[in-house]
């Protein structure tokens, strides 16, 4: 069990451990092949209908900009940083090209950025209110959104909301097929985006007849050559800066139009990994219901004395969400990027961590692996003695957690201090959301940096899933089901997973408040997916003893290996990446072969070190990942982790691709969300792949 420390702060009393059960069954199965119905205890009773209001008073998103703002009025609400400058650095690296060492010069980008300034709750719905009124005065009748996550982002999306105007959302990195689907089908009016996006929609709109403004934020400044090239190609399609939409919104002084629960919020279109990006129609009340449900399942644990940092995509489920039940509890969001999160991107300033020092902060694992990655470098650079003490007295507070034995604080202060300092110093929980985390870093970081907790949800269910409360610490589980919906499992018979199973298991099929009726104008895929009110989320549960939810397989990457078996893609990698040389994985496995292979994206520093260590050469990474020397023994560090993860003989690899490629959203190797996009890297891998698979056979 993961240990938890909580300094002493009259804001944020210590968090006790609630005991099991969770959840209860609220009466036998429906139908055979099927778990009963659970629900968490902090839900409504059996026969009573499930919570679907955070408060009484809130049924929209307007609704809840009013009653935040009234709440919480001049306190600090959204924080921003400025770019003051950004610093182009050229460097030489060395690549392997057709077999052939090249030198080739890579630019590298770092970000001068001014500290933060902040707006209050009450200017939050003052703004909304004013750019309510622009995009009404515009007869915008949809709003597609597609940009990086912003106060910005945000605030316009309310601002639609206030005027019953629905929004579309599209992943700044969704490409200009995705884009274009998502534009036509919605047939926005309007489109709020990046200046540094101006340019990627002079293409996609040339197929949306609909379309009649730009509107863009104001920093940083758009790029005179994109805003004449635009103009050219799209003379009757306005281009409208945020600043003269904010006019635009004073000049008319427009009364919002309050939506109904009914009415659409947001169109959230997926990120496209397979086939065509889908969109899901969440309604304000399926969004205010999944506010009610996060709200529930931290029980009190998040208040106005929180700060949290806010930097995955808001085109994802996850964070739209999160921000909104942020703005609930009256909580200080610090706006952030993947890129300016840590001090390494950074010149002259801090990253955004050690600059806002959050209280709480959600991230997907790639995140969390590398935190856990930079603190174990930093730990072996710091030389024997100091690297003995510490797991000397992260072994002790683990022992100490496990029995109850008071004094934990004592070692977090006078040893893991550092290791705080580093995320900012006031971290008090982290969320692990958007795919599975190994128990190891679970257990890792919930010891030397705070309690981590984690949540499981789909687009499809507003992000409801199942989260666990910072009262319910377990490695290994999600948690129990929000206290907005319920869940069962349902037979996967050809896979062997089955509600009699000991412990029962089956797909996780999902209801409630926060789940979605349909997608936007699909409804092949709608038939398929949504049934009597329930959503096949196409994952593969089980119930722990506790009536904890665990995650155990998905369907569409159980992958049927040539002796029969099934492995599952993301359950191998989740353990795989914990070794230190991984920056991230993909395993790959088919019909035509007895086990799987990964191919693998070196984290640079630790990879190159690991090589050195090993006495297999000091040359550049390009050169490195084709030595057949570093490949053997990067395998065997990984099945070594295969071992100490439990994996059976069919889900050990038999051999691994190392790429020198870097696997970004931007190159399209993975989603904005951070998840793989499987095929593309295949693709790019297939013949290091076959070379594999040859002489291992």
């Amino acid at each position: 069990m993961a240990p938890i420390f909580v300094p002493a702060d009259p804001h944020h009393p210590p968090i006790s451990r609630s005991s099991p059960p969770y959840t209860f069954a609220i009466g036998p199965a429906e139908k055979p092949g099927e778990t009963p119905i659970r629900r968490s205890v902090k839900a409504s009773p059996a026969g009573e209908p499930l919570i679907t209001r955070p408060a009484p008073d809130v049924a929209t998103n307007w609704d809840l900009v009013q009653f935040v703002a009234k709440r919480y009025n001049d306190k600090p609400c959204l924080g921003s940083r400025k770019v003051i400058k950004i610093h182009e650095e050229t460097k030489i690296i060395k690549k392997v090209v057709d077999g052939k060492e090249q030198s080739i010069p890579k630019k590298w980008n770092y970000f001068e950025l001014s500290p933060y300034s902040y707006i209050s709750y009450a200017e939050l719905e003052q703004n909304v209110r004013v750019y309510g009124s622009g995009l009404k005065s515009l007869d915008v009748s949809l709003l597609e959104v597609y940009g990086s996550t912003s106060a910005d982002w945000l605030t316009i999306a309310l601002a639609a909301g206030s005027q019953s105007i629905p929004i579309a959302t599209a992943y700044d990195t969704l490409g200009e097929d995705g884009l274009t689907h998502s534009l036509k089908e919605t047939e926005a009016s309007a489109v709020f985006t990046e200046p540094t996006l101006i340019k990627s929609l002079i293409r996609p709109l040339s197929q949306t007849p609909d379309l009649k403004y730009v509107i863009y934020r104001d920093e940083p400044a758009p790029k005179p050559e994109d805003v004449a090239a635009f103009k050219e190609a799209h003379p009757s399609i306005a281009l409208i800066s945020f600043s003269e939409l904010h006019q635009k919104g004073l000049d008319a002084n427009l009364p919002p139009t309050p939506p109904s629960p009914e009415d659409i919020c947001c169109i959230m279109y997926t990120s496209g990994s397979t086939g065509t990006p889908k969109g899901v129609v969440l309604t304000q009340e399926n969004v205010v219901a999944a506010i009610a449900g996060v709200d529930g399942a931290v029980e009190g644990a998040v208040n106005e004395h929180d700060y949290l940092l806010t930097y995955l995509p808001l085109a994802h489920i996850l964070e739209f969400v999160f921000e909104q039940a942020c703005l609930f509890w009256g909580g200080t969001l610090g706006y952030g990027t993947v890129k300016t999160i840590s001090d390494v991107s950074m010149r002259n300033c801090k990253g955004d961590i050690t600059e806002f020092r959050p209280t709480v902060m959600v991230g997907v694992p790639a995140v969390w692996e590398t935190v856990r990655k930079g603190i174990y470098a930093k730990i072996s650079a710091s030389g024997p003695a100091v690297s003995s003490i510490f797991w000397a007295a992260y072994h002790a507070k683990g022992f100490m957690s496990h029995y109850r034995i008071p004094g934990t604080g004592i070692i977090d202060h006078a040893i893991f201090k550092k290791v705080k300092e580093a995320t900012g110093g006031r971290l008090r929980i982290i969320m692990n959301g958007g795919a599975a985390i190994s128990k190891e870093t679970q257990t890792f970081l919930g010891s030397v940096v705070c309690a981590m907790i984690h949540g499981y949800g789909l687009t499809e269910t507003s992000a409801n899933g199942a989260l666990m409360s910072p009262h319910q610490i377990t490695v290994g589980t999600v948690g129990a089901p929000t206290v907005s919906i319920e869940v069962k499992l349902v037979d996967v018979p050809e896979t062997g997973y089955l509600s009699t199973n000991s412990p029962p298991q089956g797909e996780v099929w999902i209801r409630g408040g926060p789940v979605s009726k349909c997608y936007y104008r699909n409804e092949k895929e709608t038939a398929e997916s949504y049934e009597d009110g329930w959503f096949k989320t196409g994952d593969i549960g089980e119930w722990a003893p506790n009536g904890h939810l665990r995650i155990i397989d998905r369907k569409k990457n159980l992958v049927k290996t040539l002796n029969g078996e099934y492995v599952a893609l993301e359950k191998l990698e989740s353990v795989y990446r914990t070794c230190s040389v991984v920056g991230n994985i993909c395993v790959y496995a088919d019909a035509d072969h007895v086990k799987p292979i990964a191919i693998i994206m070196p984290a640079e520093p630790a990879f190159l070190k690991f090589v050195k260590d090993k006495g297999l050469g000091d040359k550049e990474l390009g050169h490195l990942v084709h030595d057949k020397a570093v490949q053997k023994a990067v395998l065997d560090m990984l099945l070594d982790a295969g071992k100490k993860g439990g994996l059976h003989g069919s889900e050990m690899i038999c051999g691994v691709v190392i790429t020198d490629e870097e696997w970004t959203p931007q190159n399209g190797f993975l989603t904005a969300a951070q998840k793989l996009q499987r095929k593309k890297i295949m693709e790019a891998n297939k013949k290091g792949v076959q070379k594999v698979y040859k002489a291992s056979s």
